[in-house]
């Protein structure tokens, strides 16, 4: 006899917390959050996709804001605390931000790259410096990158039976545990897996094998085989058929990068838009 009276107490308190009919605003950011979920899901590690992720997720982020302004949703926050909310929301923006400066000095080391194999002519003392250069860039760029990774800690969304009256709260706990799987994605692919030379051979040579190739190993990894496969010749010809490959990869990737650091700095100044908002809800 007890049992059934559970379910009905239990909808009446679920009640007594949200709004009767589910606000516009509230069902935009969950569809934005849904879409951008299902897609964390379903597409595999590449720029294309993370940059996808990001789109949604500033997407998600600019729906978040018209939301705040709910008095229901200002007081759920309140509810949950000033220093939960205030701090998970500056350690998004601080590792969002560190993702954007690892995508703006891998461009800066792919633009030199770039620019000192369109100057060249015929000088391989000094390719092998610039290459040796390169190198030792991304030696140390993936080194900053293990650290941020070992860093990073991916929080649990709250269970779905602490849901009830912080719907808001909910849904910006799951957005950033997506924001930071992609911003791990993301500078996943920048630190890149260690190619053989043969690896690079191989795509030169075979469009057939550049084009397989090419789903599990990113332009960037392409370009650090490349690197270490221009170190292996000194003179000839075969130096310039890899300088040619290079610089279409070259042209390939800082495209990709380009794009992804737009993205990033749109994510960035809508997560300080929504830092803001939460900073004067609470303060108040």
């Amino acid at each position: 006899m007890a049992s059934p009276a559970n379910p009905k107490s239990h909808f009446h308190a679920r009640s007594a917390s949200l709004p009767s009919k589910p606000n516009p605003l509230i069902s935009q950011a969950e569809d934005c959050l849904r879409r951008v979920s299902s897609s964390e899901a379903a597409t595999t590690s590449s720029f294309s996709s993370v940059s996808g992720m990001i789109c949604g997720l500033v997407d998600f982020y600019a729906s978040v804001d018209d939301s705040l302004l709910l008095l229901h949703t200002q007081q759920a926050l309140v509810q949950e605390g000033r220093d939960e909310v205030l701090e998970r929301s500056l350690g998004l923006l601080d590792i969002c931000s560190t993702g954007k400066d690892v995508v703006a000095q891998t461009k800066e080391t792919v633009q030199e790259l770039q620019s000192m194999l369109r100057r060249r002519r015929g000088d391989e003392l000094a390719l092998r410096n610039e290459v040796q250069a390169y190198l030792a860039s991304r030696k140390q760029a993936k080194k900053t990158i293990q650290n941020c990774l070992n860093n990073l800690k991916i929080k649990s969304p709250i269970s779905s039976a602490d849901q009830s009256g912080v719907t808001m709260v909910y849904m910006l706990r799951e957005a950033e545990g997506v924001a930071l799987k992609t911003i791990k994605s993301l500078l996943t692919l920048v630190h890149g897996k260690s190619m053989s030379c043969s690896f690079f051979f191989k795509w030169m040579h075979s469009n057939r094998v550049a084009a397989d190739e090419r789903v599990s190993n990113s332009e960037l990894e392409i370009v650090d085989a490349a690197a270490d496969a221009l170190l292996s010749h000194k003179h000839g010809k075969a130096s310039n058929i890899q300088t040619e490959h290079v610089q279409k990869v070259l042209a390939e990737l800082e495209s990709d990068i380009q794009d992804i650091e737009e993205e990033m700095e749109c994510l960035i100044r809508r997560l300080i838009k929504t830092r803001v908002s939460l900073l004067n809800i609470l303060n108040h």
